[in-house]
């Protein structure tokens, strides 16, 4: 498919489309085998594009593994896309300890969006499992990238959620940097999935560290 095709297929859609008509038209494009690869070089500054160059492109790959190998090959087009967390949407059943595996080299990953991508891979379902809890502790770590660092608060968040008891202990231990804790205990405290009660000791904690 040329880039031109491909543009006009947006254009198609509106001046005022929304995630699910791109959707519906990257279904579409995935059912009729579309080669999106010319989008490679314009996701950067077209970002518009960034949902249909990684949705189509993964769609068409059969296995987990090439899936995630396209992704690290293209992670400099992550550059700048906040919407990294979105690529769970579009690669197959994600096993914990896969995820576990890779998760340990993103983070440590010298692109921010990769290092994102090591914590956001998590969510929604692997932070379910009990055995998360010690595998994600294990990564978290002190960064200086804002996209990183909302990323790890949102994963200990998602903690709070699933596991309470085990991130209550881990919000008194930790030796993570204000900047991260802080913000987790933040978005612990906006969630309404998160008793009140939870949300008052947890406040008590960050008390502590402003201190």
């Amino acid at each position: 498919m040329t880039l031109e095709q491909i543009k006009q297929e947006f254009i198609n859609l509106g001046t005022n489309y929304k995630t699910k008509d791109v959707d519906r038209l990257n279904r579409r494009l995935i059912k009729e085998k579309q080669d999106v690869s010319c989008l490679k070089d314009i996701c950067l500054k077209e970002q518009q594009y960034h949902r249909t160059y990684f949705q189509v492109s993964l769609g068409l790959l059969n296995t987990l593994e090439e899936q995630f190998k396209f992704i690290e090959d293209n992670f400099y087009q992550l550059s700048d896309w906040w919407h990294v967390d979105q690529l769970t949407q579009f690669i197959n059943t994600l096993d914990l300890d896969y995820a576990y595996a890779k998760a340990k080299e993103y983070v440590n990953h010298s692109h921010p969006f990769a290092r994102r991508w090591g914590y956001v891979l998590f969510m929604p379902g692997l932070v379910k499992d009990k055995r998360s809890v010690e595998m994600i502790k294990s990564i978290l770590k002190d960064d200086s990238e804002y996209y990183v660092i909302m990323a790890e608060a949102w994963l200990i968040s998602y903690l709070a959620i699933y596991h309470p008891e085990e991130t209550y202990q881990y919000f008194q231990e930790t030796t993570l940097d204000y900047s991260i804790i802080g913000r987790a205990i933040q978005k612990t405290c906006d969630s309404f999935r998160i008793p009140s009660e939870y949300k008052e000791k947890v406040k008590l904690i960050r008390n502590r560290y402003k201190k």
